[in-house]
């Protein structure tokens, strides 16, 4: 058995299929002669793998959602920048190198030039140049992978890291993958997530001890694989297969109910979205509340930043579509892993700790006050607007964050627009300072909403994008969760609500704990609803708390795990 990471939930049963990248280009020069023809291929293969994104971008929009269709988007911006292009062109007017020789070599060297950055964000680009090389050497040799449009039989990919284009595309008898590379927040994680395909990542020795034709058992749950497994082992989890496919259809149809323990507490459950185009998704997986719009996915991709009116009418027709329901709008969230290159920000040196959400918004008001403007004369018409306001870590910065609001909204009464009587405001409690403060920050806002994502990240002091450490990310370990229960606690003290939007909160193995710590409300990817629904209504909520209190008093996030595991046994 091969132990990985669990990239995507779900099991998959079906014979392995390696799928291996080719180094090198069969022919590495061309005569001086036929470079013409040469550069008139590349050109070729630029625009078709161009039409080729914006296709994919597009039906992953609608399919998924704008954010992973923005994983596309970006793979676009790399294929226009010059540099690419330009380097390529030159190995083959220079060193007469073929097309394919061209690609490689200058995707190669790239690459290698993002992976050597400080900054994780910059590195993780290295894999997206790869995946623009790979699209661009298919349009040059004219050739799919034959393989996966013959399947015959449920198979599972192994591979050292699937591309987003890879997952996107993938054929439907493929049902989960394993790669030896990557960590849970790699864009082939949350792809598969959104797809519901199991996938297990980071399981290291995969492409040395699979092959071809081989029986593969992937849990995505737990990064359990086993190859050519016993019997016993194989029956076990056809068994398991079953029942997990079954609940999945149970979980869909109960999208109109209420998450009511069987004790009776009420968790309110929302949806996270990046665009308007997702609420339509949100809805129909049973959305009670928008739980997160990620407003900065709006800026990017872009070579400016929306302007009023724009922002206004994305709000707008998320009002429209959610009725009374409430919306909770996040104020610009850039830096770190999200740049905006049209904001000319100078060189971080740590970027996650850096010049960012808040800390910029407040340092360039004429950029906060278009966005906070917005989303008031959005929510006007009517539902109920929640601003959240991220990397809060004082609460002075809270503070002038409100401030901004109110003056944002004086303006707007002056010059007419209709504004409404009444907002909430609430921060992201996603740096341990807040946290450790809540019981002050309570007697300033309506609500919490904590982000496990950074959180776990800061209080760990682990690198969510860095695969090398990624084993020690963990939402579960205690330190996170004690930061939870004080949140939770310090915030019911004053009578003010506490949601999870983090990735943690659409973890079915995890809702038993957070109802447990006395959370009220639930955010999560769309499809994510249903199970999460089902799992709330099967618990008791005095259970779950006992169930809390035993994890609190764990060592280490192994031990929580272990600790559910024999819950759901």
């Amino acid at each position: 058995m091969i132990q990985g990471l669990s990239g995507a939930p779900g099991i998959a049963i079906g014979r392995a299929l390696l799928l291996r990248r080719k180094e090198t280009a069969a022919k590495q020069t061309v005569l001086p002669e036929e470079t013409g023809r040469e550069l008139q291929r590349i050109d070729e293969a630029f625009e078709k793998t161009k039409e080729r994104l914006q296709r994919l971008r597009a039906e992953t929009g609608l399919k998924l959602g704008e954010r992973e269709a923005d994983i596309f988007a970006a793979h676009l911006a790399i294929l226009s920048d010059p540099e690419l292009e330009e380097e390529i062109r030159r190995s083959v007017t220079e060193s007469h190198f073929s097309a394919e020789a061209a690609v490689e070599a200058a995707v190669r060297l790239l690459a290698e030039e993002f992976e050597a950055m400080d900054d994780a964000y910059m590195r993780e680009r290295a894999a997206d140049f790869r995946d623009i090389g790979q699209a661009l050497l298919g349009q040059l040799s004219g050739a799919d992978d034959s393989r996966l449009s013959r399947l015959e039989e449920p198979t599972v990919l192994i591979a050292y890291e699937l591309t987003p284009s890879d997952t996107a595309q993938l054929p439907p008898l493929v049902c989960g993958f394993v790669t030896d590379g990557g960590g849970a927040t790699s864009h082939a994680a949350i792809m598969a997530r959104s797809l519901g395909l199991p996938a297990v990542v980071g399981a290291r020795s995969a492409l040395q001890s699979i092959a071809t034709g081989d029986k593969i058992v992937a849990d995505g749950s737990t990064g359990e694989v086993w190859v050519n497994p016993p019997e016993d082992v194989y029956r076990a989890y056809v068994a398991k297969q079953a029942e997990w496919k079954a609940r999945l259809e149970a979980d869909r149809s109960l999208a109109g109910a209420e998450a009511v323990t069987q004790d009776g507490r009420t968790i309110a459950l929302g949806a996270n979205i990046g665009s308007a185009a997702e609420t339509a998704n949100a809805l129909a997986n049973g959305a009670e509340e928008i739980g997160l719009f990620r407003t900065e996915f709006m800026y990017m991709n872009r070579d400016r930043e929306p302007d009023e009116e724009e922002q206004t009418r994305q709000y707008e027709a998320v009002f429209r579509a959610m009725g009374d329901r409430p919306v909770v709008l996040r104020t610009l969230d850039v830096g770190g892993d999200k740049e905006l290159p049209y904001l000319n920000l100078p060189a971080d040196p740590n970027p996650f700790l850096g010049w960012r959400a808040i800390r910029l918004c407040l340092d360039r008001p004429g950029l906060f006050a278009t966005q906070l403007r917005a989303m008031l004369r959005a929510s006007a018409a009517g539902g109920l607007l929640r601003i959240l306001f991220p990397m809060i870590s004082t609460v002075t910065e809270l503070r002038r964050a409100k401030e901004a609001v109110a003056q944002a909204a004086d303006s707007l009464r002056r010059e007419g627009f209709a504004v409404p009587e009444r907002w909430e405001t609430g921060i992201m409690i996603e740096i341990p300072s807040a946290a450790l403060m809540a019981d002050v920050l309570a007697a300033e806002v309506d609500f919490f909403s904590i982000g496990t994502n950074d959180l776990t990240q800061y209080t760990l002091a682990v690198d969510r994008m860095n695969e090398h450490i990624s084993a020690l990310y963990d939402s579960y370990h205690p330190a996170v969760l004690r930061l939870i229960r004080h949140v939770v606690e310090s915030a019911r003290g004053q009578g003010k609500r506490v949601g999870v939007c983090g990735e943690m909160a659409g973890d079915s193995s995890a809702v038993p704990l957070l109802v447990g710590l006395g959370v009220d409300e639930l955010s999560m990817n769309a499809p994510a609803l249903p199970s999460v629904r089902a799992v709330v209504r099967g618990l008791r909520h005095a259970e779950a708390a006992e169930l809390a209190r035993e994890a609190l008093r764990l060592e280490d996030g192994r031990q929580v795990r272990e600790l559910l595991a024999r819950r759901r046994a």
